[in-house]
């Protein structure tokens, strides 16, 4: 036999071999379709009361910090917003006050902006966790009010922020 024929051989072999090799399905694993128990909870139980607001460690948190330009929710204070996010569906009738603020860098009208998109950042996040637009008021002081006036990176991560004001229990 020469090369080529033999070239030939095992190209058909191989060939026949794919060619009658089989195909397996992959199952997908069996769907459990038995009813979850389910359990009565108290009608009370679980639902924030204005009491709360100076009770629960989580509602007790009204401040969120936000990173030197930045407007995006840090993941550390999810959690907290959705606290606040819960009083708002279990209060109907609360209302709050988002107001956003800033550094001293930056020009007066940047940080009024910053200081804007920062509450409408946690607005955005409270209203995705359940909350109710109609609750809140979002306002800006940019720069006007900070909480710590020394010129140092300490300072001014504890200036950038948004405070929440309950206005209503």
């Amino acid at each position: 036999m020469n090369s080529t024929t033999r070239v030939l051989m095992a190209a058909l072999l191989c060939t026949a071999v794919v060619a009658c090799s089989k195909k397996v399905k992959e199952e997908a694993p069996p769907v459990d379709t038995t009813p979850t128990p389910t359990t009565q909870v108290p009608a009370d139980s679980g639902v924030y009361t204005p009491e709360d607001l100076d009770t629960d460690a989580c509602l007790r948190q009204r401040v969120v910090y936000f990173d030197l330009d930045q407007d995006v929710l840090r993941p550390e204070f999810q959690a907290l917003v959705g606290c606040h996010a819960k009083y708002l569906r279990d209060r109907p009738s609360s209302r709050m006050t988002l107001e956003g603020h800033a550094d001293e860098r930056g020009s007066r009208e940047y940080n009024m902006g910053l200081g804007e998109r920062r509450g409408l950042a946690v607005s955005s996040a409270i209203q995705a966790n359940g909350g109710s637009g109609a609750q809140i008021v979002t306002n800006s002081y940019g720069e006007e009010r900070p909480t710590c006036t020394a010129s140092n990176e300490e300072c001014w991560a504890r200036n950038r922020r948004v405070e929440i004001i309950y206005t209503a229990k």
